[in-house]
C-alpha cells in the first residue's frame, strides 16, 4: 500500500486524511464499491518523488513550448510590445492566483487527479456527472501534440533541412511514440529524463536573458539601437477582446504546469509540505525566465520580426544576435526543451487518466487502471498517446501549433472555472474543515473573474474576422465546447437512458488489480431484483 509512510508524511494533512476526506469526496468509502482515501493511493510506483522532483514536474511542464514559440503569435495579435509584456506578466499572476486555489483543494485532499478530485468533493449531484465531464475532456484533449510539433520544428532548423509536411508529422509522431515507450518500459528513467532536461531549459533560458541583458547594454554591435522596441511600447495595440482572449489563452498555455504535481501526489513524498514549496518555487522561477526572455526577445528584435518568426522565436533570436551557427545551435536545445516538456505532460496526464480508470466511468476501467508490467500507468500512457496521435495526424501541420493551443485553453478555462468556484461553496457549505493552506478569497475572486472573462471573449468577433490560423476563429472553442457536450450527453446514455430502457441499475463493485490498485466496476442488476 502506497499510504503516508510516516507522521512527517501526514504533517498538516493526518486530521482531514482521517476525518473529512469522506465527507466532501465521493464516492463515500461506506458505499457498496466505493473507494476509500488508501484506495486510491494504492498500486504503482509508490511515494517516490521528492522536493527536487516535484519541482522539476512544474518547471519541466511549465518551459517547454511557449516561451521558445509564442511571443511571436502574441505580439502579432496584441500589436504592441507593451501589451505582450503586460499580458506576461498579468499571466503570471493569473496562475499564481490559480496555484493558491489549487493548494487549497490539494492539501485538503493529497492525492493524485488534479481538477477531477476537487470536481468530485463538490459538485455531488447527479451522481457521476462530474466524474464523466472532467473524464472526457481530459482524455480527449490531455495530449502533448504541441510539443512534438515544436521539437520537429526546431530539430529541422537545427539540421538547416528542408522536409515535406508529412516528413515533419513524421518526426513528431516518432517523439510521442519513443516518449510513450520509455515511461512504459522504463519509468525510473522517465523521471531523471525529466529532471535533467529541467536542468538544461534552466539554463537555457538563463542563456537568453544573459544575451539579452548584453543587447541591451550595447554589446551587439549590428543591433544598433536595442531600445527600440520598448519605445512608444503600447503603440497599435489591439482593441479587439478576442484577441486579447486568443492572447491570454496562449499565455496561461505557457505556463502551464503549474498545477503539475497536484495530478502525481500518490507518488510524492510528504505531499502536503512538498507541493506546498515546490509549487511556489517552480512558477516563481518560471515566470522570471519568462518575463527576462521576451525582452531580450524584443532587445534584439523589432516586434514584427519577432511575429514573423513564427513557431521558432528563440532560434531567430540567437540568428539575430550570433549568425546561423547559434541559431541552429540553440535549436538543438530548444527541442530537448520540447522533449522535456512532451515527458512531463504524458507522465502527469497518463496519471489523472488512470485516476479516472479507477472511478470506473469509462469503458473496460480494470484495463484502464492497469500498471501491469513495471508499475507504470501503461495504459494510462496508451490512453493519452491515442488522441496525441490523432491530432498529430488530423490538424493542417501550419496551423497546428496554434490550433491545439486555442483548442485546449476553452475546456480548460470551464474546468477551473468550475473548480475555482467550488472552492467558494465548499468554504461557504463546510467552512470548518482543516485547510492546511487557505488562499486568501480576493485572489481566488481574481481568478475567477479572468476564467469568466476567457469563457466570453472567444466568439468576440476579431477584426476581419481572421483569427491567428486560417481555420475560423471561433471552430477551436466550438470543437472545445462540443467536447464538453458530448461528456454530458455520455453520463446520460450511460447513467440514465441505457439503465432506463433496459430496466437494470448499475452498482459499483470493487475489485483489485494484481498490485494492489483499486478499481470500481459497474455491474448491471435488474430493478426487479434491487434494492
Amino acid at each position: 500500500m502506497a499510504s503516508y509512510e510516516s507522521k512527517e508524511d501526514v504533517k498538516g494533512a493526518e486530521p482531514f486524511v482521517e476525518s473529512n476526506v469522506d465527507n466532501i469526496s465521493l464516492p463515500k468509502p461506506n458505499d457498496v464499491g466505493a473507494l476509500a482515501f488508501d484506495d486510491y493511493t494504492q498500486g504503482g510506483l509508490g511515494r517516490h518523488l521528492g522536493l527536487v522532483s516535484t519541482t522539476f514536474l512544474v518547471i519541466g511542464r511549465i518551459i517547454g513550448t511557449g516561451i521558445f514559440s509564442t511571443p511571436g503569435s502574441i505580439v502579432q495579435g496584441l500589436g504592441s510590445v507593451g501589451a505582450a509584456l503586460m499580458f506576461w506578466v498579468l499571466g503570471l499572476f493569473l496562475c499564481a492566483a490559480g496555484l493558491c486555489v489549487w493548494l487549497e483543494f490539494a492539501c485538503m485532499i493529497p492525492r493524485s487527479g488534479g481538477e477531477k478530485v476537487y470536481l468530485e468533493a463538490v459538485y455531488k449531484r447527479p451522481r457521476l456527472l462530474i466524474t464523466v465531464f472532467f473524464a472526457v475532456q481530459a482524455i480527449c484533449l490531455g495530449f502533448t501534440a504541441s510539443g512534438c510539433v515544436v521539437f520537429a520544428s526546431y530539430i529541422l532548423v537545427a539540421a538547416d533541412h528542408v522536409v515535406t509536411e508529412w516528413e515533419e508529422r513524421g518526426i513528431a509522431i516518432a517523439v510521442i511514440v519513443s516518449v510513450t515507450l520509455l515511461h512504459t518500459f522504463l519509468p525510473n528513467w522517465g523521471v531523471r529524463g525529466m529532471n535533467v532536461i529541467g536542468v538544461i531549459k534552466i539554463v537555457v533560458l538563463l542563456f537568453i536573458v544573459v544575451t539579452g541583458w548584453v543587447v541591451l547594454g550595447g554589446g551587439i554591435s549590428h543591433i544598433p539601437d536595442p531600445h527600440a522596441s520598448f519605445r512608444n511600447a503600447f503603440a497599435g495595440s489591439a482593441t479587439s477582446g478576442n484577441l486579447y482572449a486568443t492572447a491570454l489563452f496562449k499565455v496561461l498555455n505557457s505556463y502551464a504546469g503549474w498545477s503539475n504535481p497536484m495530478y502525481v501526489l500518490n507518488e510524492v513524498k510528504n505531499p502536503v509540505r512538498t507541493v506546498k514549496i515546490a509549487g511556489p518555487l517552480g512558477l516563481t522561477v518560471c515566470g522570471i525566465l519568462y518575463i527576462l526572455c521576451n525582452i531580450s526577445y524584443f532587445a534584439a528584435a523589432t516586434p514584427e520580426e519577432i511575429a514573423h518568426s513564427g513557431n521558432t522565436v528563440a532560434s531567430y533570436f540567437m540568428g539575430k544576435v550570433f549568425g546561423s551557427a547559434a541559431k541552429r545551435a540553440l535549436s538543438v536545445l530548444v527541442a530537448i526543451s520540447a522533449l522535456g516538456n512532451v515527458l512531463t505532460v504524458t507522465f502527469a496526464q497518463s496519471r489523472v487518466n488512470q485516476e479516472l480508470a479507477k472511478e470506473g466511468v469509462i469503458p473496460f476501467p480494470k484495463f484502464w487502471a492497469s500498471s501491469w508490467p513495471f508499475g507504470s500507468p501503461s495504459s494510462g500512457l496508451l490512453l493519452h498517446f491515442i488522441p496525441s496521435f490523432i491530432i498529430l495526424i488530423a490538424i493542417p501541420f501550419n496551423d497546428a501549433y496554434s490550433f491545439i493551443i486555442d483548442l485546449e485553453g476553452y475546456p480548460g478555462s470551464v474546468v477551473n472555472f468550475l473548480v475555482v468556484t467550488g472552492l467558494f461553496y465548499l468554504r461557504w457549505k463546510k467552512p470548518d474543515l482543516p485547510r492546511p493552506f487557505k488562499v486568501w478569497w480576493p485572489i481566488a475572486a481574481f481568478f475567477l473573474v479572468a476564467q469568466a472573462f476567457q469563457l466570453v471573449a472567444p466568439f468576440l468577433r476579431p477584426p476581419g474576422g481572421k483569427g491567428d490560423t486560417s481555420l475560423p476563429y471561433w471552430l477551436s472553442s466550438v470543437v472545445g465546447i462540443g467536447i464538453l457536450a458530448a461528456s454530458i450527453v455520455y453520463w446520460f446514455v450511460w447513467w440514465v437512458a441505457a439503465p432506463a430502457i433496459g430496466k437494470y441499475r448499475l452498482e459499483p463493485r470493487r475489485e483489485y488489480l494484481k498490485d494492489g490498485t483499486a478499481v470500481v466496476v459497474y455491474k448491471r442488476t435488474p430493478t426487479a431484483y434491487s434494492n
